[in-house]
């Protein structure tokens, strides 16, 4: 009786006893003894554990002991998937795996993989209800056939909450949502290979996850396989080196949907990509379906085989800017809605959506922070306590706005040309605008007022002050020109 084991998890009940695992087809293959007493695993035989610790040690040196005790000492060691190198982390509640995610998810991934005990991919999760020890290691199997390889097992490691109904649509990500919608449905697509590009935390592995799960909703035994361009690179490196290429080349062509994450990694990696090349070809060939994800167009990407580009760039390129101000007020009230108490007002939602702008997960982060940090304090969620826990985020992303940019942004939208801003007229058709953008260096800059004044045609520091005055005034008296400067910082804020 044969026990091919690829992805293992066991629950126990409490008690005494041990258990033997392995690829068993008889006493020759290997096997591992994994015992437990009493509900908690006393011998097992696997790296993850020394790996755990280790890797415990630095992380509570690198974020504090306070924070460390506080979210990550709780966390402990769930089930690992080798075939898709994933290990769970087990926490107390979907909030706290929630919150641990965002704040440390690619710092644990990092250490996971500088640890080489083969995990590349790490998933926070609730811990379940059962008590008994779960095994953590998935047990060797003897390299399979080139044939067996074939048999490929739909992906079923994606998250729940990366789905298509989890994504939040706004002007600058919908084009990606809506091919990544026309890849995972039913009818064949008009397009493949579909390439996503955007920068970090934008939202392209969150629809490579929907993409995954809805394909496989209504295809459920059609393969699946997802990795990243670094994993590709490493398996087809180490089936070189076993001389197993073809298990590697059939194991990809038989996917029906192969979704391939941060492409730019293979850049100058020549075997690896004349692999990928002939993959995709073969895939593009057979009516596969195909989704690439990099941070930037494929125009861009260097170090990248021309044929690789033209491939690329032969489907569908949709792109995804980073998130406007209404959108990243959207994400934070769909995370209101299902937050909990403490309430957080609208004035932090506000707060948040204008300081954080430099990526849609360091938004949701932010947001899990205050959350957090609410409830297990019992304090209520203000603004002033918000800007006191998030002055850090809020500094960091703070980008500097430029008196240039200032005057360029108000002579267009007060329809002059942007000399004028430097000019000696003073027609009010011209003197307004001017005062505005002086108003909005004194308040968006670290320009001093003289400065600001020789910026603006060598006007003295009292003409910057006359000016701030005089919006200040007209903005608490006229509801228009309240409009336009608050219309101006929103465009200059991105």
């Amino acid at each position: 009786m044969a026990f091919p084991i690829e992805c293992l998890a066991s629950n126990f009940l409490a008690g005494r006893g041990a258990l033997l695992v392995g690829n068993a087809k008889n006493m020759k293959d290997e096997v591992r003894v994994v015992a437990w007493q009493d509900g908690d695993v006393v011998q097992a035989d696997t790296g993850l554990e020394s790996a755990w610790t280790g890797i415990r040690a630095g992380l509570r040196r690198d974020v504090g002991a306070r924070m460390f005790d506080q979210w990550l000492k709780p966390v402990r060691l769930g089930d690992y998937c080798r075939e898709s190198q994933t290990l769970d982390l087990l926490v107390a509640s979907d909030f706290s795996a929630n919150f641990v995610a965002g704040q440390f998810g690619d710092r644990l991934r990092m250490a996971w993989r500088s640890a080489a005990v083969g995990v590349r991919e790490v998933r926070l999760r609730r811990a379940p209800d059962a008590t008994g020890p779960r095994l953590l290691e998935v047990v060797h199997v003897e390299p399979a056939s080139p044939v067996a390889a074939v048999d490929m097992p739909v992906a079923s490691n994606f998250l729940p909450r990366h789905g298509f109904a989890d994504f939040i649509v706004g002007d600058t990500n919908r084009l990606a949502f809506s091919a990544a919608q026309a890849m995972a449905g039913e009818a064949q697509p008009r397009f493949t290979p579909l390439f996503i590009h955007g920068g970090t935390g934008q939202g392209k592995t969150h629809l490579l996850h929907g993409i995954a799960a809805a394909f496989s909703a209504h295809s459920p035994s059609a393969p699946v396989l997802y990795m990243s361009a670094e994993r590709f690179m490493m398996e087809f490196v180490n089936a070189m080196r076993a001389n197993d290429t073809m298990a590697f080349k059939a194991r990809l062509r038989a996917a029906r949907l192969l979704l391939i994450d941060d492409i730019q990694f293979i850049a100058g990696k020549g075997s690896t990509q004349e692999e990928f090349l002939h993959t995709i070809n073969d895939l593009i060939d057979t009516g596969a379906r195909i989704v690439v994800t990099a941070d930037r167009a494929p125009q861009m990407l260097e170090s990248i085989d021309a044929r690789i580009l033209s491939r690329l760039a032969g489907g569908l390129v949709a792109d995804i800017q980073p998130a406007g101000l209404d959108l990243r007020l959207a994400i934070l009230e769909s995370k209101r809605l299902v937050a909990g108490d403490p309430p957080v007002p609208d004035a932090v939602i506000d707060f948040l959506a204008r300081a954080i702008r430099s990526n849609v997960r360091e938004l949701e982060g932010a947001f899990n922070k205050l959350v957090a940090y609410g409830q297990l304090t019992g304090r209520a969620i203000d603004l002033d306590f918000a800007q006191g826990m998030l002055a850090d985020a809020v500094r960091a992303n703070a980008r500097r706005i430029t008196v240039d940019e200032i005057q360029k942004a108000c002579a267009a939208h007060f329809k002059i040309d942007p000399s004028e801003m430097r000019s000696k007229r003073r027609a009010r058709a011209v003197a307004r605008p001017r005062q505005v953008a002086m108003y909005l260096a004194k308040k968006m800059t670290p320009r001093s007022l003289p400065e600001i004044g020789r910026i603006f045609g060598g006007r003295d520091h009292s003409t910057v002050i006359h000016a701030v005055r005089t919006i200040e005034a007209l903005r608490e008296t006229n509801p228009d020109m309240d409009a336009d400067v608050r219309a101006l910082q929103r465009l200059l804020e991105g």
